[in-house]
């Protein structure tokens, strides 16, 4: 085993790390640190260590962070002989990954499959899995991995990651710092066996600054004489130019056989051979090189930065050799997409059949979801582009895919790019539609966002009227995220271009809700239309109180969203199928869609969409888990927490503080969470004695709801005139509207409404049946404060009214543990739940161990037997 002076803690940190997933306790680690500083060495030490170990091995490499998944391909080819034992999606994921299929692919799907991967290989033995280089991995790899190293608790699996930056969030990290001057002597005199002059030592340690590998290399590439003079530049540099010093002392074709070498990253001898052939180098030449590289069934240099080295020190032209004798290598059915790359880094200048190529590369990385090597096939594509017009639709692409893995500054300046080489109206029409998009997502510039949507539909109205009006709609879909619709409708109705939603939103916003209805019912009832404008969508039936087109809309967006593998349009979808099923009272059907979207943005490393947990915590009742909620989100969430406050306070019956915060909901005016906050107004401002907010809420509220003609705004409505007007009859019309909706919590409401409304016109009896029904729907569905209230006024008719003496099955769970336990009661399998929550299988046991030991089970049948867990 080599021998590591000087890191016992790290050494003690790695055992530890193997010793854990020897035990079935899985985790990861990244070891950071400039280069030479040991990050090797400690990776090849803890694969001497692991014994009873399978240990799998990889490493980025400077020249390949454009392929996607080429890392992730590396690393998980010995255990391919277990792809047949995942599920199918998850198999047919990795082989499209790894260019054994061909077809789209959800790139974090590859995430969990890699993950199975790893645990069904770790059945036989624990796993060791080691990744050099980890700041040179591709794009999609990094991702995997990331996501992989986030999940393997509760497998018996250790990842290691060696970089030069720690790179990885919320994976741990330790920093290599340099070693300790007396730990630097003990390495350098065992370096350096012949007799050293104190000065020079002193020297020597002074300019290595405890870097390992400097302490090695400088005595065998500068002499005893040349390390007297010092060296005035880094460790890492002084380490790269003792290689570059052993490489110049190489023959020539030795020198190309290294760059040959290190130009091909991937360590396939046949290739790099068939290469070697083409530029007539001989076999001899290995055996001079071999110092700084093995030669065997994988080509390894001795240290990454040899291999950096052995690639900057050859000129300009060798490595267009080697890249054109590779790309002649490789063959172009089995691996067309690096034989681009390769003939693109050997391109002396234009040229179009190579960037046809690249186009194509594109493409299928697309497919793959690889989307950073998307983005680098389409940049150079461009820039070998010989026609100035496919030139900018190439670079325009670029620019998109930048956009699309956060690189905005090249992403701007490919946007620049374009706009200085003369495009025509529709490419500048495309670059304003991506700078709104660059605008919108990282706040660049001084216009709004919508502003770059208007302006590209104004230069297309003319010449193309469908796509301008889709721009318009665009911007009216950004405007709703934004709160800022009143400049796009302004500017859509002076447009000589039209459409059904476009002149239903001018007039919704100019002409009022009956003006509009006529336009926004027909197009809401058509939910296939919303997958592009989910938002406004969503947002026009809440104005109309359309539940239907509520939830068409959410599960079309997440139909949309699966069938996709888009992280954008999926968490929206869950996140809007939540609030709906919030707004019927089906909230264990909302938990689980909650718990889904925070999987996926836990994966993601995006932050979860909140909005849905608020609704759910005001509609509950839960006070002191709203309030946490409230704390927590940003301004932009305003209106979300003002409902939110009036409908749980007029729960709890605190109706000054529900008057305050629906006011302030109303007096945004925004279309949608306004229009929902008004029967909040209605209920607070009659308990509190204001008359004149009451009926000027109402009258709001009964034109949208009339003008949508759904029987939830009809009901909400018509229990709402029962409180301003005392009219018994507009009590019973609610329950009629209501009881042909799937809207139980505001049934059970209007019936608890009805009942106080007896209690106090002093006709108990009847009173009873209907608190009786309300304070049993409300207990039922989980609304506790609405329920405590119906058994407060339960009580005051003479009626006995327990509480519930315990905790239903949902209320003991975590929202992620009902989730589970809907899945498994519904028969999922513990790999099928893993699948969908991103777990791993072992993990969902362990939750459901979790579940059984809250709720007093032995087994999955049982859970099928609990009311409130069953669907």
């Amino acid at each position: 085993m080599e021998t590591l002076v000087g890191r016992e803690a790290e050494i003690e940190r790695l055992d530890a790390l193997v010793a854990a997933a020897r035990k079935g306790r899985g985790g990861a680690l990244v070891l950071s640190g400039e280069p030479g500083m040991g990050k090797s060495t400690l990776l090849r030490r803890a694969a001497e260590n692991a014994s009873g170990f399978a240990v799998i091995q990889a490493s980025g490499a400077e020249f390949e962070t454009e392929l996607p998944f080429a890392a992730l391909h590396q690393l998980c080819m010995p255990l391919l002989g277990h792809l047949d034992e995942l599920p199918p999606p998850h198999r047919r994921a990795l082989e499209i990954a790894f260019g054994l299929d061909a077809g789209a692919l959800d790139p974090f799907l590859v995430g969990v499959a890699t993950l199975g991967l790893l645990a069904e290989t770790a059945r036989e033995r624990p796993l060791l899995c080691l990744i050099d280089d980890a700041q040179w991995l591709d794009d999609a790899s990094a991702k995997a991995l990331a996501f992989v190293a986030r999940r393997i608790a509760d497998e018996p699996v250790a990842v290691v990651l060696a970089s030069r930056e720690p790179g990885f969030a919320t994976v741990p990290a330790l920093n290599l710092a340099g070693l300790r001057e007396s730990e630097a002597r003990v390495l350098l005199a065992g370096a350096v066996r012949a007799p050293l002059d104190e000065r020079v030592r002193d020297r020597i340690l002074a300019e290595a600054r405890g870097n390992p590998l400097a302490l090695l290399e400088l005595p065998r590439s500068a002499g005893l004489a040349g390390m007297a003079g010092g060296f005035d530049v880094p460790a890492p540099g002084v380490i790269e130019q003792s290689f570059r010093v052993r490489l110049a002392q190489l023959p020539p074709q030795a020198r190309l056989l290294l760059t040959v070498a290190a130009a091909e990253p991937v360590g396939d001898p046949g290739l790099l051979w068939r290469a070697a052939g083409l530029l007539g180098i001989k076999h001899a030449s290995a055996a001079e090189a071999a110092e700084l590289v093995e030669f065997g069934a994988r080509i390894r240099f001795s240290h990454p930065l040899a291999r950096s080295a052995a690639y900057t020190a050859a000129s300009a032209e060798e490595r267009r050799r080697a890249h054109a004798a590779l790309a002649e290598a490789t063959d172009p059915v089995a691996d067309p997409d690096r034989r681009a790359w390769h003939h693109a880094r050997a391109a002396v200048g234009p040229d179009e059949k190579v960037a046809a190529a690249l186009e194509r590369s594109a493409a299928r990385a697309q497919a793959r979801g690889g989307v950073a090597a998307t983005a680098a096939f389409l940049e150079r594509a461009a820039a070998l582009t010989t026609g100035t017009g496919p030139r900018i639709d190439r670079a325009l692409a670029a620019a998109e895919a930048k956009l699309s893995v956060g690189a905005f500054d090249l992403a701007a300046e490919l946007l620049t790019t374009a706009e200085l080489a003369s495009p025509d109206q529709a490419q500048l029409a495309r670059i304003d539609l991506l700078r709104g998009r660059l605008s919108f997502i990282c706040h660049r510039g001084g216009e709004q966002p919508t502003t770059h949507l208007l302006r590209a539909a104004g230069r297309l109205a003319d010449t193309d009227p469908a796509w301008s009006m889709e721009c318009y709609l665009d911007a009216m879909e950004m405007g709703v995220l934004l709160g800022d619709l009143d400049p796009v409708v302004r500017a859509a109705g002076a447009a000589p271009v039209t459409g059904p939603v476009l002149e239903g939103v001018i007039r919704l916003t100019t002409q009022g809700h009956g003006a509009a209805a006529e336009l926004l019912r027909p197009a809401l009832a058509d939910e296939t239309a919303w997958s592009r404008y989910p938002s406004l969508g969503f947002m026009l039936a809440t104005e109309l109180w359309s539940y239907d087109s509520l939830r068409g809309i959410a599960e079309r967006v997440t139909a949309a969203g699966r069938e996709s593998g888009s992280f954008h349009m999926l968490p929206i979808g869950l996140a809007m199928q939540a609030a709906t099923a919030v707004h019927a009272g089906e909230f264990g059907a909302a938990m689980e869609m909650i718990s889904e979207e925070e999987a996926i943005a836990e994966a993601t490393g995006a932050a979860p969409l909140v909005y849905p947990r608020i609704h759910l915590a005001a509609l509950r009742g839960r006070r002191a888990e709203a309030f946490e909620l409230f704390a927590g989100v940003d301004s932009r969430m305003t209106l979300s927490v003002q409902w939110a406050a009036a409908i749980l306070h007029n729960g709890l019956g605190n109706y000054q503080a529900a008057l305050e915060a629906a006011r302030s909901a109303v007096a945004h005016g925004h279309l949608g969470m306004s229009g929902l906050a008004l029967p909040e107004l209605v209920e607070a401002a009659v308990r509190c004695g204001s008359p004149d907010v009451a009926e000027s809420a109402l009258a709001d509220l009964r034109e949208r709801t009339q003008a949508g003609g759904y029987a939830w705004g009809l009901g909400v409505a018509a229990y709402a005139r029962a409180l301003v007007t005392d009219d018994e009859e507009s009590y019973r019309e609610a329950i009629d509207h209501l009881d042909g909706s799937r809207m139980a919590i505001y049934r059970a409401r209007a019936h608890l409404l009805y009942g106080e409304w007896l209690r106090r016109e002093g006709r108990r009896r009847e009173a009873r049946e209907h608190l009786r029904i309300a304070h049993e729907a409300l207990t039922d569905i989980g609304a506790e404060a609405f329920a405590e209230r119906a058994a407060g006024e339960r009580r005051a008719t003479g009626e006995h009214a327990r509480s519930r003496s315990s905790q239903t099955a949902s209320e003991q769970l975590t929202m992620q543990e009902v989730h589970i336990a809907r899945l498994v009661a519904d028969g999922a399998t513990s790999k099928e739940v893993a699948a969908t929550l991103f777990l791993s299988p072992r993990t969902v046991d362990a939750h459901l161990r979790n579940i059984f030991r809250k709720l007093g089970l032995t087994s999955r049948k049982q859970l099928r037997d609990l009311p409130d867990i069953r669907r």
